[in-house]
């Protein structure tokens, strides 16, 4: 999952995950409250409402607010979002998936529409590139949760698929449809996750150079950074060297 992690390491790096802090909490709210209103309001008769709780706890959303996002879902005046996924190609040829939650299907469709277009790729229909992803449960651990060994026994034993080590973080990967379940056993022997979501791991990675890694990115930040998409994945790689010179700069 070169792309996917690679950016996120770059987020992390840059510290972009703390400018868009406010967007983040008010997605996670949404998924939250949606999560809620379609199941039980109680996250343990809800898989996807306590994948939704976690996650927000593992971003240090507070208390009262995931609370204030589960009550919502049980008043009369709750929006009514709707789940949408968008698919196209960025510069370079590279596949880009984006997940929308949206109260108004034309708004949002026009602004990514846009946003793939001003940045130089551009949107196409819904399996357009999909066929490069396969849908996953991913739980990250802190490297501190124990040795590559460990852990690899540990995701076994939970029923697991595979897992890449490094020396900042072990990453899970499990069926999409085990994930609550894997994600359980695995908090019973490795403590509290990272991190514990589903995800479009890509299967075919496009490689990217210093240019077309620098285009790229103003697509993803652009497209994060609008209040109606969740996530957006891409199924980019690129070289150290170009990761480096793209990291020093910013």
């Amino acid at each position: 999952m070169a792309g996917h992690s690679k950016w996120a390491n770059i987020q992390h790096r840059k510290g972009r995950q703390d400018k868009l802090r406010s967007k983040l909490f008010s997605k996670l709210s949404k998924e939250i409250t949606v999560a809620a209103k379609m199941g039980d309001p109680d996250p343990d008769k809800n898989p996807r409402l306590r994948l939704a709780v976690k996650e927000a706890k593992a971003s240090s959303m507070p208390k009262d607010v995931i609370e204030r996002a589960i009550k919502k879902s049980q008043g009369g005046d709750a929006d009514t979002y709707e789940e949408i996924r968008y698919e196209g190609y960025g510069p370079g040829g590279v596949a880009v998936i984006v997940e929308a939650m949206t109260d108004n299907r034309n708004r949002t469709a026009s602004t990514v529409r846009s946003t793939f277009s001003k940045y130089g790729g551009n949107l196409g229909e819904t399996g357009s590139v999909g066929f490069m992803f396969d849908r996953k449960g991913e739980v990250v651990y802190p490297a501190s949760a124990g040795d590559a060994d460990t852990v690899m026994m540990a995701a076994i034993e939970a029923g697991a698929e595979d897992v890449q080590s490094d020396e900042e973080s072990h990453v899970i990967f499990c069926a999409d449809t085990d994930l609550n379940e894997v994600a359980t056993a695995l908090e019973e022997t490795l403590g509290e996750s990272l991190s514990t979501k589903l995800i479009w791991k890509p299967n075919i990675a496009t490689e990217v150079d210093g240019e077309g890694l620098t285009k790229l990115m103003k697509l993803l930040d652009t497209l994060e950074e609008d209040d109606d998409v969740q996530r957006v994945t891409a199924n980019f790689e690129a070289s150290d060297e170009v990761m480096a010179a793209f990291a020093e700069a910013e």
